[in-house]
């Protein structure tokens, strides 16, 4: 019997439930992380309950409870980013740094105007009041990996732009690491003028593309 016939309209509920919700503003339904999360997890869960059954009631009971289970997992994760992005926000106010939600992902994007000094890895004034807060947010959230990468344009030689992008994400990584993120959460590269966001054909886009991006990915069922 195909797993999808197992889940009953309990099941799908929790499914379409966890995946909209009502925008209070605008009166809009919108895909929220919580409930994507949660309506994955469902997902997962009635698939797993259901192929650990061995009668057919035993299987659609175990798809019940395991969509259930998931459920409750998935919105776990949201809501633990869900909580982690909103205090980002609060705190990097006026920072210039911009804050994206990619799914369960955080990234924030550091522009390297803000971030140093010309051709300089070493961090400015700004970026290290910057960094100061979002360290005190990690230091809250414990289970949360930070992926750190740095870019360039494409003006000059690629190989020192290449060089160039992981000294700056490594100078990032590091200022984190002194102030209280363990190391063993950090993982920094350099992609160079790889990966560019706009067009390095003008100033404006250039500048774009010269940046460092911290990327928090959930680790599991964190409680923040």
């Amino acid at each position: 019997m195909r797993i999808s016939r197992l889940l009953t309209p309990l099941a799908a509920a929790i499914l379409v439930a966890g995946c909209a919700t009502s925008d209070p503003y605008g009166g809009q339904t919108q895909r929220s992380s919580t409930g994507m999360g949660t309506g994955i997890g469902a997902a997962v869960g009635a698939a797993a309950g259901a192929l650990s059954g061995s009668g057919s009631t035993s299987r659609r009971d175990r798809a019940l409870i395991g969509a259930a289970v998931g459920a409750a997992a998935g919105a776990g994760i949201g809501v633990y980013m869900d909580r982690q992005e909103q205090e980002l926000r609060q705190n990097l106010q006026g920072s210039r740094i911009e804050i994206d939600r990619r799914g369960d992902d955080i990234v924030l994007n550091m522009p390297s105007s803000v971030t140093f000094g010309f051709d300089s890895s070493d961090l400015t004034g700004d970026a290290r009041s910057a960094l100061n807060e979002v360290a005190n947010v990690l230091k809250q959230y414990t289970d949360t990996r930070v992926n750190i990468a740095g870019f360039t344009d494409s003006t000059g030689d690629a190989s020192y732009n290449q060089r160039l992008s992981e000294r700056r994400a490594q100078s990032v990584g590091n200022y984190l690491s002194q102030n209280g993120v363990s190391s063993s959460r950090l993982n920094t590269m350099g992609y160079g003028a790889n990966q560019p966001v706009a067009s390095n054909d003008t100033d404006q886009g250039r500048a774009q593309n010269r940046r460092v991006e911290i990327t928090l990915t959930p680790i599991g069922n964190g409680q923040g």
